[in-house]
Protein backbone atom coordinates (compact mmCIF):
# COMPACT_ATOMS: atom_id res chain seq x y z
CA UNK A 1 0.00 0.00 0.00
CA UNK A 2 1.05 3.48 -0.87
CA UNK A 3 0.83 7.01 -1.65
CA UNK A 4 2.51 9.70 -3.53
CA UNK A 5 2.70 13.12 -2.30
CA UNK A 6 4.84 16.14 -3.14
CA UNK A 7 8.05 16.27 -2.32
CA UNK A 8 9.98 19.26 -0.91
CA UNK A 9 12.56 21.19 -3.54
CA UNK A 10 16.33 21.03 -2.58
CA UNK A 11 16.51 24.80 -2.23
CA UNK A 12 20.44 25.22 -2.36
CA UNK A 13 20.56 23.10 -5.59
CA UNK A 14 17.89 24.33 -7.05
CA UNK A 15 19.49 27.98 -6.67
CA UNK A 16 22.50 26.23 -8.68
CA UNK A 17 20.33 25.32 -11.36
CA UNK A 18 18.78 28.47 -12.53
CA UNK A 19 19.26 30.67 -15.20
CA UNK A 20 20.34 34.48 -14.63
CA UNK A 21 18.61 35.45 -17.23
CA UNK A 22 14.81 33.83 -16.76
CA UNK A 23 15.29 32.86 -13.00
CA UNK A 24 14.35 29.71 -14.09
CA UNK A 25 15.70 26.05 -13.67
CA UNK A 26 17.50 25.67 -16.58
CA UNK A 27 15.91 25.02 -20.09
CA UNK A 28 17.92 22.15 -22.49
CA UNK A 29 20.40 22.70 -24.27
CA UNK A 30 22.09 24.35 -21.37
CA UNK A 31 25.09 26.13 -22.71
CA UNK A 32 28.39 26.95 -20.74
CA UNK A 33 30.49 30.71 -21.42
CA UNK A 34 34.12 31.10 -21.66
CA UNK A 35 33.91 32.68 -17.85
CA UNK A 36 31.98 28.98 -16.81
CA UNK A 37 29.12 30.24 -16.32
CA UNK A 38 25.95 28.74 -17.84
CA UNK A 39 22.88 29.86 -19.46
CA UNK A 40 19.90 28.29 -21.41
CA UNK A 41 21.20 28.57 -25.37
CA UNK A 42 17.67 30.33 -26.02
CA UNK A 43 18.25 32.94 -23.35
CA UNK A 44 21.68 33.71 -24.67
CA UNK A 45 20.13 33.79 -27.78
CA UNK A 46 18.07 36.32 -27.06
CA UNK A 47 20.91 38.69 -25.38
CA UNK A 48 23.05 37.93 -28.29
CA UNK A 49 20.52 39.21 -30.96
CA UNK A 50 19.98 42.51 -28.65
CA UNK A 51 23.83 43.17 -29.27
CA UNK A 52 25.66 43.55 -32.14
CA UNK A 53 28.83 42.53 -33.29
CA UNK A 54 28.92 39.11 -31.76
CA UNK A 55 29.92 40.67 -28.29
CA UNK A 56 27.35 40.72 -24.88
CA UNK A 57 28.21 40.79 -21.36
CA UNK A 58 27.76 37.75 -18.92
CA UNK A 59 24.86 38.39 -16.51
CA UNK A 60 26.20 37.15 -13.88
CA UNK A 61 30.21 38.17 -13.74
CA UNK A 62 29.73 41.04 -16.51
CA UNK A 63 32.64 39.37 -18.75
CA UNK A 64 32.71 40.01 -22.03
CA UNK A 65 31.96 37.45 -24.21
CA UNK A 66 32.75 36.96 -28.13
CA UNK A 67 31.32 34.61 -30.40
CA UNK A 68 32.88 33.47 -33.46
CA UNK A 69 30.49 33.13 -36.85
CA UNK A 70 28.50 30.52 -35.29
CA UNK A 71 27.06 32.74 -32.43
CA UNK A 72 25.57 30.92 -29.77
CA UNK A 73 25.80 27.57 -31.30
CA UNK A 74 29.45 27.58 -31.36
CA UNK A 75 29.26 27.81 -27.54
CA UNK A 76 29.78 24.11 -25.67
CA UNK A 77 26.60 22.34 -23.81
CA UNK A 78 27.32 21.59 -20.34
CA UNK A 79 25.43 17.99 -20.32
CA UNK A 80 27.18 18.08 -16.55
CA UNK A 81 24.20 20.58 -15.47
CA UNK A 82 21.79 18.99 -18.43
CA UNK A 83 22.33 15.64 -16.76
CA UNK A 84 21.73 17.02 -13.12
CA UNK A 85 18.59 18.64 -13.69
CA UNK A 86 16.62 15.74 -15.28
CA UNK A 87 17.63 13.58 -12.34
CA UNK A 88 16.87 16.76 -10.09
CA UNK A 89 13.47 17.01 -11.59
CA UNK A 90 12.63 13.41 -11.65
CA UNK A 91 13.26 13.35 -7.56
CA UNK A 92 11.59 16.60 -7.01
CA UNK A 93 8.46 15.50 -9.01
CA UNK A 94 7.08 13.00 -6.41
CA UNK A 95 7.91 11.13 -2.91
CA UNK A 96 6.84 7.57 -1.96
CA UNK A 97 5.24 6.64 1.01
CA UNK A 98 5.72 3.26 1.78
CA UNK A 99 3.76 1.29 4.14
CA UNK A 100 5.29 -1.50 6.24
CA UNK A 101 4.63 -5.15 4.82
CA UNK A 102 4.76 -6.73 7.93
CA UNK A 103 2.51 -4.37 9.47
CA UNK A 104 0.49 -2.90 6.89
CA UNK A 105 -0.87 -0.69 8.76
CA UNK A 106 2.40 1.49 9.49
CA UNK A 107 4.43 3.76 8.29
CA UNK A 108 7.77 3.66 7.43
CA UNK A 109 9.39 5.68 9.61
CA UNK A 110 13.25 4.95 10.94
CA UNK A 111 16.23 3.17 9.21
CA UNK A 112 17.95 -0.24 10.14
CA UNK A 113 21.94 0.95 9.77
CA UNK A 114 23.02 -2.45 10.15
CA UNK A 115 20.62 -4.13 7.02
CA UNK A 116 20.29 -0.63 4.98
CA UNK A 117 16.95 -0.41 5.01
CA UNK A 118 14.16 1.47 5.91
CA UNK A 119 11.71 -0.12 8.31
CA UNK A 120 8.98 0.97 11.04
CA UNK A 121 8.61 0.90 14.56
CA UNK A 122 6.68 -2.02 15.14
CA UNK A 123 9.76 -3.98 13.39
CA UNK A 124 12.31 -2.76 15.47
CA UNK A 125 10.58 -3.52 19.05
CA UNK A 126 8.89 -6.99 17.84
CA UNK A 127 10.21 -7.59 14.21
CA UNK A 128 13.39 -8.92 12.77
CA UNK A 129 14.65 -5.84 13.39
CA UNK A 130 14.38 -5.83 17.52
CA UNK A 131 18.51 -5.89 17.88
CA UNK A 132 20.02 -3.67 15.15
CA UNK A 133 21.50 -0.39 15.58
CA UNK A 134 17.97 2.13 13.87
CA UNK A 135 17.92 5.74 13.33
CA UNK A 136 14.79 8.44 12.65
CA UNK A 137 14.12 8.44 8.91
CA UNK A 138 13.91 11.75 8.26
CA UNK A 139 17.60 12.48 10.21
CA UNK A 140 18.83 9.79 7.61
CA UNK A 141 17.28 11.53 4.67
CA UNK A 142 19.14 14.95 5.65
CA UNK A 143 22.20 13.22 5.59
CA UNK A 144 22.26 11.46 2.54
CA UNK A 145 20.54 14.88 1.03
CA UNK A 146 23.49 16.45 1.77
CA UNK A 147 26.46 13.63 0.72
CA UNK A 148 24.48 14.13 -2.56
CA UNK A 149 24.31 17.67 -2.32
CA UNK A 150 28.14 17.76 -1.63
CA UNK A 151 28.58 15.21 -4.36
CA UNK A 152 26.63 17.26 -7.09
CA UNK A 153 28.19 20.15 -5.85
CA UNK A 154 32.12 18.94 -6.17
CA UNK A 155 30.77 17.48 -9.62
CA UNK A 156 29.93 21.01 -10.59
CA UNK A 157 33.48 22.00 -9.84
CA UNK A 158 35.39 19.43 -11.40
CA UNK A 159 33.64 20.48 -14.41
CA UNK A 160 33.95 24.01 -13.73
CA UNK A 161 37.85 23.19 -13.64
CA UNK A 162 37.94 21.40 -16.41
CA UNK A 163 36.00 23.77 -18.52
CA UNK A 164 38.44 26.30 -17.34
CA UNK A 165 41.63 23.84 -18.51
CA UNK A 166 40.28 23.13 -21.51
CA UNK A 167 39.34 27.25 -22.23
CA UNK A 168 43.18 27.78 -21.37
CA UNK A 169 44.27 25.13 -23.83
CA UNK A 170 41.94 26.66 -26.13
CA UNK A 171 43.87 29.60 -25.70
CA UNK A 172 47.12 28.08 -26.03
CA UNK A 173 46.44 26.23 -29.04
CA UNK A 174 45.17 29.72 -30.47
CA UNK A 175 47.99 31.49 -29.44
CA UNK A 176 50.81 29.02 -31.07
CA UNK A 177 48.72 29.13 -34.72
CA UNK A 178 48.92 33.00 -34.77
CA UNK A 179 52.59 33.11 -33.95
CA UNK A 180 53.15 30.38 -36.44
CA UNK A 181 51.39 32.11 -39.27
CA UNK A 182 52.90 35.70 -37.95
CA UNK A 183 57.19 34.05 -38.41
CA UNK A 184 55.69 31.79 -41.61
CA UNK A 185 54.70 35.40 -43.48
CA UNK A 186 57.59 37.10 -41.91
CA UNK A 187 59.72 34.40 -43.46
CA UNK A 188 57.82 34.89 -46.66
CA UNK A 189 58.28 38.87 -46.89
CA UNK A 190 62.26 38.24 -45.95
CA UNK A 191 62.81 35.57 -48.52
CA UNK A 192 60.74 38.15 -51.04
CA UNK A 193 62.65 41.32 -50.04
CA UNK A 194 66.14 39.30 -50.53
CA UNK A 195 64.99 37.79 -54.39
CA UNK A 196 64.37 41.49 -55.10
CA UNK A 197 67.55 42.32 -53.67
CA UNK A 198 69.33 39.79 -55.69
CA UNK A 199 67.56 40.28 -58.87
CA UNK A 200 68.83 43.63 -58.52
CA UNK A 201 72.47 42.92 -58.21
CA UNK A 202 72.23 40.43 -60.54
CA UNK A 203 71.06 43.28 -63.09
CA UNK A 204 73.80 45.55 -61.99
CA UNK A 205 76.46 43.09 -62.29
CA UNK A 206 75.20 41.85 -65.91
CA UNK A 207 75.35 45.39 -66.89
CA UNK A 208 78.72 45.84 -65.21
CA UNK A 209 80.35 42.94 -67.26
CA UNK A 210 78.70 44.10 -70.45
CA UNK A 211 80.62 47.58 -70.51
CA UNK A 212 83.73 46.13 -69.49
CA UNK A 213 83.48 43.51 -72.99
CA UNK A 214 82.30 46.34 -74.83
CA UNK A 215 85.05 48.39 -73.78
CA UNK A 216 87.74 45.78 -74.06
CA UNK A 217 86.61 44.96 -77.94
CA UNK A 218 86.14 48.67 -78.70
CA UNK A 219 89.93 49.16 -77.75
CA UNK A 220 90.63 45.71 -79.76
CA UNK A 221 89.04 46.69 -82.86
CA UNK A 222 90.36 50.51 -83.07
CA UNK A 223 94.14 48.49 -82.96
CA UNK A 224 92.70 46.29 -85.80
CA UNK A 225 91.33 49.03 -88.06
CA UNK A 226 94.59 51.30 -87.53
CA UNK A 227 96.64 48.57 -88.56
CA UNK A 228 94.73 48.71 -91.60
CA UNK A 229 94.44 51.90 -92.38
CA UNK A 230 98.78 52.29 -92.14
CA UNK A 231 99.01 49.00 -94.38
CA UNK A 232 96.81 50.53 -96.82
CA UNK A 233 98.54 53.76 -96.99
CA UNK A 234 102.00 52.89 -97.09
CA UNK A 235 102.77 50.19 -98.58
CA UNK A 236 106.32 48.43 -96.91
CA UNK A 237 108.24 45.25 -97.52
CA UNK A 238 106.47 42.53 -94.96
CA UNK A 239 109.02 42.44 -93.14
CA UNK A 240 108.53 45.97 -91.88
CA UNK A 241 105.22 45.32 -91.33
CA UNK A 242 105.22 42.37 -89.19
CA UNK A 243 107.74 44.59 -86.90
CA UNK A 244 105.31 47.32 -87.34
CA UNK A 245 102.60 44.60 -86.04
CA UNK A 246 104.59 43.75 -83.21
CA UNK A 247 105.19 46.80 -81.94
CA UNK A 248 102.02 48.10 -82.13
CA UNK A 249 100.29 45.36 -80.31
CA UNK A 250 103.18 45.46 -77.67
CA UNK A 251 102.18 49.98 -77.17
CA UNK A 252 98.55 48.57 -76.83
CA UNK A 253 98.75 45.87 -74.53
CA UNK A 254 101.75 48.03 -72.41
CA UNK A 255 98.90 50.87 -72.56
CA UNK A 256 95.73 48.89 -71.26
CA UNK A 257 95.13 49.31 -67.49
CA UNK A 258 95.02 46.80 -65.17
CA UNK A 259 91.59 47.05 -65.00
CA UNK A 260 91.10 46.44 -68.73
CA UNK A 261 93.38 43.61 -69.33
CA UNK A 262 90.52 40.50 -69.66
CA UNK A 263 91.67 37.89 -67.48
CA UNK A 264 92.15 40.84 -64.35
CA UNK A 265 88.71 42.14 -65.16
CA UNK A 266 86.72 38.79 -64.74
CA UNK A 267 88.63 38.13 -61.56
CA UNK A 268 87.83 41.58 -60.11
CA UNK A 269 84.05 40.92 -61.30
CA UNK A 270 83.71 37.26 -60.02
CA UNK A 271 85.25 38.27 -56.33
CA UNK A 272 82.35 41.11 -56.99
CA UNK A 273 79.48 38.73 -57.41
CA UNK A 274 80.79 35.99 -54.68
CA UNK A 275 81.31 39.60 -52.36
CA UNK A 276 77.45 40.51 -52.99
CA UNK A 277 75.95 37.05 -52.65
CA UNK A 278 77.61 36.68 -49.40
Amino acid sequence: MMRLVPESAMEELEKQLLCPVCLEMFSKPVVILPCQHNLCRKCANDIFQVNAGGRFRCPSCRHEVTLNRHGVFGLQRNLLVENIIDIYRQQNRLKIILMCEEHPDEKINIYCVLCETPTCSLCKVFGRHRDCEVAPLGTVYVRMKSELSDGIAGLIATNDHLQAVMSQMEDACRTIEDNGESQCEHLRLSFAALERLLDQRKQHLVEMITEHQDEQLRHVRCGKWLNRNIVSAAPCPPHVWRAADLASCQTLRSEMTPAEKPETSWRSLLLCLSLTLL
